[in-house]
């Protein structure tokens, strides 16, 4: 009876030691996944654009929300299309037909896979990276050269990629930014770390598609490079002045003149418009 009791009380003990050893494991897994707050985008949020140089239209784009959420790295993702061809006159000497798309986290609004697969004139270019935040490392896939062998890099806690950075912009406060700041975050882009800075210009009521809205009015800082001119307003972005938080307009001064994209269409927004009632 002693010997049946002794062996019990050792499963017993065994259990307990073998429970206490998985839950310490669990509990030193880095929770590197914090929560931010979203009250401007969902599933099937889209909007079409318009990309014209003075009155020629050059363009079309589209960003896509898809319905169904994705998992990826175990995580709940938003799967984000960005689309973007030429028209008309600017289509027969440059044909440019791309796609970009990101797997943001629903919760953290962090990128988990970035991808692009762009056809301008001649050039090809398809590129995914997979993105690690617990390792901190990225990693940098060619699909397209099947002798390349995938390529590492250490990146910065939690970076943005081209395509998550304006989603996680949009869930902001700027009721808390004033005139002349300057918000700034990490991006992973092309195999580089950048120090990505917008300067928050104020407020402004256009006119658009959609009727006049409110907004507010950024010019991203740009770095030396061979489209933009260098400085604070070589961009400006106009997004809507309310929960959306939406990019109406965007004007480029590049080597081909000022181009302008202006939006065409929204449906299913989270929210309504900041409409301004005349």
């Amino acid at each position: 009876m002693k010997e049946r009791k002794g062996n019990t009380t050792k499963r017993a003990l065994l259990s307990a030691l073998l429970l206490t050893i998985i839950f310490s494991s669990f509990r030193s897994t880095p929770d590197v996944y914090s929560s931010r707050h979203n009250r401007s985008f969902s599933t099937g949020e889209k909007l079409d654009y318009r990309v014209h140089v003075g009155f020629i239209n050059a363009g079309e784009g589209t960003l896509l929300i898809n319905n169904e959420i994705e998992s990826i790295n175990n995580r709940a993702c938003y799967k984000i299309d960005v689309f973007g061809k030429t028209v008309g006159v600017f289509d027969f000497f440059i044909r440019v037909r791309d796609h970009w798309g990101t797997y943001l986290d629903t919760v953290s609004i962090i990128p988990h896979k970035f991808f692009q697969q762009i056809e301008e004139g001649k050039f090809r270019k398809h590129e995914v990276i997979e993105f690690d935040h617990i390792a901190d490392t990225a990693v940098v896939k060619r699909p397209d050269k099947d002798d390349r062998p995938d390529e590492f890099f250490n990146i910065p806690n939690q970076p943005q990629d081209l395509i998550s950075g304006y989603y996680y912009i949009r869930t902001l406060d700027y009721n808390k930014v004033h005139e002349g700041q300057i918000i700034a975050l990490k991006a992973f882009y092309d195999k580089t770390v950048y120090d990505f800075k917008v300067k928050f210009l104020g407020r402004e009521d256009i006119k658009t598609k959609l009727g006049t809205v409110k907004t507010l009015v950024f010019a991203p800082i740009m770095p030396k490079n061979d489209l933009f001119e260098e400085g604070n307003e070589s961009i400006k972005i106009w997004l809507s002045d309310d929960d959306n938080k939406i990019p109406l307009k965007i004007w480029a001064k590049m080597w081909v003149g000022a181009v302008e994209i202006d939006i065409e269409n929204a449906e299913n927004l989270r929210s309504s418009l900041a409409i301004v009632q005349r």
